[in-house]
């Protein structure tokens, strides 16, 4: 019992950890950039791809995401100054914008998954990476997943550090809170928008690669990892960084919980988690709080 209890907490803190980093990248998307990037999970699919390649290379894992990250951020903030931009033009209102913006991420969505297919097939796809195990507590966990969870953990502190105390964070918190008024203050709300949707690609790359150390993965697992995100992202409080990291490590315990039970069950109890939360708390547990 107390071996089972010990595989459900350690397994719910590593997919946890692992969820929060995926919200946190969909959250500061939406709630700087207003985009709803339904796209997010193909940015995880592309990275735990570009991993799998440095490692066939002979590159290390960690030090293949640390390659990984800035690719994807670059990614992401040359589709904002372009497509997104431009749509943003356009669009005549914020309101129209968020409609437009989403259908574009639905449209890019096919585009990567189609052209990730090309490269590398519908094959899974795995590596061996410290596969031993150590004992913890009296239960034996794999040094992989282990680290993971650290490196999960230190990002997600990371990441809020760097929006509570750098000049680029205030200017995101800014904007996220009120665009209109941090343009009065000089912030330039376009740019800063564009960072941060590279700030979300980068974070769903990190994600990817992490992914891609613990578990198989393949062309097609985009789909589930966008779900899972805008799942947290709703538990959390839509646009809240801080929540999406809470919301991360509750939708971990709990699907890991609910797989242990019956692994058919884990999206069905995900949706009913959203449906109750809807009713009874729409704005999230964090209520918008950044």
């Amino acid at each position: 019992m107390w071996v089972t209890i010990l595989n459900v907490v350690s397994s719910g803190l590593i997919m946890g950890g692992v969820y929060a980093i995926i919200a946190m990248g969909m959250s500061i998307q939406y709630g700087v950039a207003r985009i709803l990037n339904v796209s997010h999970g193909e940015f995880i699919m592309v990275g735990a791809f570009l991993t799998f390649m440095l490692v066939k290379l002979n590159v290390n894992p960690l030090l293949a995401m640390v390659l990984v990250m800035p690719v994807l951020f670059l990614v992401g903030f040359v589709l904002h100054r372009t497509i997104y931009k431009k749509l943003s033009d356009v669009s005549g209102s914020s309101g129209v914008f968020e409609s437009n913006s989403m259908l574009v991420s639905f449209g890019l969505m096919f585009v990567l998954q189609n052209v990730a297919l090309q490269i590398w097939g519908s094959q899974q796809q795995v590596y061996a990476f410290l596969q031993r195990s150590v004992n913890v507590l009296g239960t034996a966990i794999a040094l992989n997943r282990l680290v993971v969870l650290c490196l999960a953990v230190a990002i997600s502190v990371l990441f809020y550090l760097f929006l509570q105390t750098t000049r680029m964070g205030k200017a995101i918190r800014a904007v996220s809170q009120d665009p209109g008024a941090a343009a009065l203050m000089g912030v330039r709300v376009h740019r800063v928008g564009a960072i941060s949707f590279g700030i979300g690609a980068l974070l769903a790359g990190c994600a990817g690669s992490l992914i891609s150390i613990i578990n198989q993965f393949n062309t097609a697992m985009g789909m589930s990892y966008t779900i899972i995100a805008i799942i947290v992202v709703v538990l959390g409080g839509m646009g809240s960084v801080v929540g999406s990291l809470l919301g991360g490590f509750i939708l971990g315990f709990i699907g890991t919980l609910v797989n242990y039970i019956d692994p058919s069950l884990s999206l069905v109890a995900y949706y009913l988690i959203i449906i109750v939360l809807l009713l009874v708390k729409p704005s999230g547990l964090m209520g918008g709080k950044s």
